[in-house]
């Protein structure tokens, strides 16, 4: 069975799950191999994912610069092990590492996959195009395919792997060391997840009048990420690292619930590979209801504390 390389994100060593559901279309389409950048010891996670094989590189120079140096290395594994395909997590910094990995081992590059299978032997992705408007199934015709997933693609699912953990060293150019971290901040915790990880989303917009309390009301009762269409953000009613849409971050979670939101193109390019929508407008007529499995005709302002109302006396 054919190699499947997976880099692995990761928090201070707690890995993401993302990555976990990396691992588990991995299983599915061949052996999975984790690449883990990092010193001390690999997350179980990994092994208890299904890794066969974990490549640790622990060397300073990946924490001090940008991704240059993680995409040598990266295309060094890659090279030596010929795999049958290299799985990212779709994301800033997975896109920009996948896009050098390709261009090194001269393979070919799909982005934002929703879906990874093998079809009659070749590795075939799914992709959401042209603003949500078309489907996609796309395959790479050189190289060993280097596919960007979108989070929630998959359900993550234990299988013990051996997670032989394989030292590797890298001799990293100098032409990799161009771009420097010189400080760096951590982010506030919100006790909320974060939203292109989130299996929840609960998002606001123009119907709020800019005011998100009863969203994030609903949205803690449900355990889901916060998120706000353009017009709220470009109101300033929300920060702009919580926008869903084209110019923002896109999503797909098993739920996505939008308030308030009329549905513009450039607001379902960033949610509508989600499982379920949900949206709640007092517009009968708005274009999010074209799109939805569940609509609610109503003002947000009395519907959703009804519903979180009912989701605390669920839960209690």
């Amino acid at each position: 069975m054919s190699e499947v390389i997976v880099l692995v994100d990761h928090v201070d060593g707690t890995v993401t799950k993302p990555t976990l559901e990396l691992l588990t279309i991995a299983r599915s389409i061949g052996e999975p191999s984790a690449v883990y950048f990092g010193g001390g010891e690999v997350p179980s996670a990994l092994s208890e994912h299904g890794a066969e094989k974990v490549y640790q590189l622990d060397d300073a120079v990946y924490a001090e610069y940008l991704v240059a140096p993680k995409a040598e290395a990266l295309a060094k594994i890659v090279a030596d092990t010929s795999p049958a395909a290299v799985l990212v997590v779709s994301g800033g910094e997975g896109k920009e590492i996948a896009a050098r990995v390709a261009l090194k081992t001269e393979a070919g590059l799909i982005t934002d996959a929703v879906d990874v299978a093998v079809d009659g032997g070749t590795i075939t992705t799914t992709q959401s195009v042209f603003a949500g408007g078309y489907t996609v199934k796309a395959t790479a015709t050189q190289g060993a395919p280097v596919i960007c997933v979108k989070p929630n693609s998959a359900t993550p699912e234990a299988s013990a792997g051996a997670g032989a953990v394989e030292a590797v060293s890298v001799e990293v150019t100098d032409a990799a060391k161009g771009a420097k971290i010189v400080s760096s901040k951590e982010k506030a915790a919100s006790g909320r997840p974060e939203l292109t990880e989130a299996a929840i989303v609960v998002s606001g917009g123009r119907g709020t009048g800019g005011d998100f309390s009863e969203v994030e009301a609903f949205a803690d009762s449900l355990g889901a990420a916060v998120g706000a269409s353009r017009a709220a953000v470009d109101s300033g009613w929300y920060p702009h690292s919580f926008q869903v849409g084209q110019t923002g971050k896109t999503v797909s979670p098993q739920l996505y619930v939008a308030n308030g939101i009329s549905g513009a193109i450039q607001h379902r390019a960033g949610m509508q590979t989600s499982k379920t929508i949900v949206a709640v407008n007092k517009d009968d007529e708005a274009p999010i209801f074209e799109l939805v499995d569940f609509g609610v005709v109503g003002d947000l302002k009395a519907v959703l504390p009804q519903a979180t109302e009912g989701v605390v006396k669920r839960k209690g």
